[in-house]
């Protein structure tokens, strides 16, 4: 059966999850719109650049390349988990549980800035999950600063993960101040430049008003079909089966597991409070979960023991995906 099967680390599993992939965004091929102009970057960049990429990009196009990028980003991924050997062993359950949840949503299968973003995401991490192990992590910080800043022209509400970089010294570290300072130069470092050739175009209101979304009220809605949250039925009832396996497995994995998982956890609560920061906020501001979800899930289908349970599971998640996509 699938998951069975990509518990094993063989090269016949990274053809078997792009042709899952591919299958999942069935539906988005289905019903492609006839215009699709994707918006890959925040007005920050696009202001200043006048650059609109990926406008000439037909919807088929538009959804192919989405595809390959996504792709990309269930290996790049999968390599991390493995590398820090979450799931005990290499496996390629990571990459399947990425392919799987951006294609929860039809809007997740198009380009946008979240796309783009989750790259982003996913360097973060490798570089998170590395402090744990470092003497000295000041440069480390100032790069993660450097990278929020980075991240946050493309997609503004990007910004809020900067405070995931203190919670990783808290969860990682000892208190060092110089450690604590160091990612705020990073991030000052992307905005003062950016500041400064504003300030050469003699645009320094527009620059000003990159930083707009911080006096939203705390009042953006996000309207959502009933389809999307039925569609959501087996995702919750697998991380609820995920909670019980990390409760027998949490005190048996090392600390740096342990503390890893804290840290998803709170990128979680991040990016999920950080939809104020967008007054046009849909759907693919969470295709940012994408990346800490698959990790929990994919560690719930390693270690889950029943087979039929947790096989049946993943084909009611697949077969729901289809049935909402195509209907």
């Amino acid at each position: 059966m699938i998951i069975h099967q990509h518990r094993k680390f063989t090269p016949f599993n990274i053809a078997l999850v792009s042709i899952i992939g591919t299958f999942l965004c069935l539906g988005v091929f289905l019903h492609l719109p006839e215009n699709l102009t994707p918006i890959l970057f925040e007005p920050a960049i696009n202001n200043l650049s006048g650059i609109q990429i990926g406008g000439n990009l037909n919807p088929s196009m538009n959804v192919l390349i989405t595809l390959i990028l996504t792709i990309l980003q269930a290996f790049f991924l999968n390599k991390l988990i493995n590398h820090y050997n979450f799931l005990g062993k290499p496996n390629f359950l990571t990459a399947l549980m990425y392919m799987t949840l951006v294609s929860l949503f039809l809007p997740f299968l198009v380009l946008s800035p979240t796309l783009i973003c989750n790259f982003i995401t996913i360097w973060m991490l490798t570089k998170l999950f590395n402090i744990y192990k470092q003497a000295d992590v000041k440069g480390l910080m100032f790069d993660l600063g450097m990278i929020v800043g980075i991240g946050s022209l493309i997609y503004f509400p990007f910004i809020v993960l900067f405070f995931l970089l203190w919670i990783s010294l808290i969860i990682f570290r000892p208190f060092i101040w110089r450690e604590w300072v160091t990612p705020l130069l990073g991030l000052a470092a992307v905005y003062t430049l950016l500041g400064v050739i504003y300030y050469w175009v003699d645009r320094f209101d527009d620059f000003l008003a990159i930083f707009s979304p911080f006096t939203n009220e705390f009042s953006a809605t996000l309207h959502v079909d009933i389809y999307d949250y039925l569609v959501m039925i087996p995702i919750v009832i697998t991380l609820i089966f995920f909670l019980f396996i990390l409760k027998d497995q949490y005190f048996k994995s090392i600390v740096h597991i342990r503390k890893s998982f804290q840290l998803l956890f709170f990128m979680l609560t991040l990016i999920g409070a950080s939809f104020y920061l967008n007054d046009h906020i849909t759907i693919n501001h969470f295709l940012l979960c994408a990346p800490p979800l698959s990790i929990y899930l994919a560690y719930y289908f390693n270690y889950a023991k029943t087979k039929w349970v947790y096989e049946t599971l993943y084909l009611l998640i697949i077969g729901t995906i289809m049935y909402f996509q195509l209907a």
